[in-house]
């Protein structure tokens, strides 16, 4: 069993494109969730990856499994209603990696970042750059479960 340990943020403006560099576009999708577990799809042209997670915070339970393309596409249709688009890109920041998300669709010109930690001492500890504006962790309106079920909880 995994523990993710993440800190998410709203971000004001991205950091330049030379940073930011090229992404990866996205499908992401939730096939089932009750209380603070939920089951979520991710589908990219490289690979396809099943996730459960659990729990609420900085710090979750996080199982990962990538799945054949074809499984993926059998299980989509399932996630109608709760679903979204995004593209992700990795911005080195020393020795950690932000996850920055451009999303599209109805989430269109939503920016976010997101930092896993090896502990959650490191993750206390992270003085995160400028660009990373208002703090969302542990707000449950921001999880891109939430995002994907209702929308930007702001609007």
């Amino acid at each position: 069993m995994g523990t993710e340990i993440e800190r998410k943020f709203l971000v004001d403006q991205l950091p330049s494109a030379d940073e930011l560099g090229g992404g990866v576009a996205m499908r992401q999708g939730y096939l089932a969730g009750e209380g603070d577990v939920e089951v979520r799809l991710r589908i990219t042209t490289a690979d396809a990856v099943l996730a459960v997670k659990a729990g609420r915070g900085m710090s979750r339970t996080e199982v990962e499994h990538g799945i054949p393309a074809d499984e993926a596409e059998a299980l989509w249709p399932h996630t109608a209603g709760r679903s979204l688009d995004k593209v992700r890109h990795r911005v080195a920041l020393g020795p950690l990696v932000a996850e920055v998300d451009v999303y599209a669709g109805p989430l269109d010109g939503l920016l976010t970042v997101e930092v896993e930690f090896d502990s959650e001492a490191d993750a206390i500890a992270f003085d995160p750059p400028e660009w990373f504006g208002r703090e969302l962790t542990g707000d449950g309106g921001w999880t891109n479960a939430a995002l994907a079920r209702r929308g930007r909880p702001d609007r």
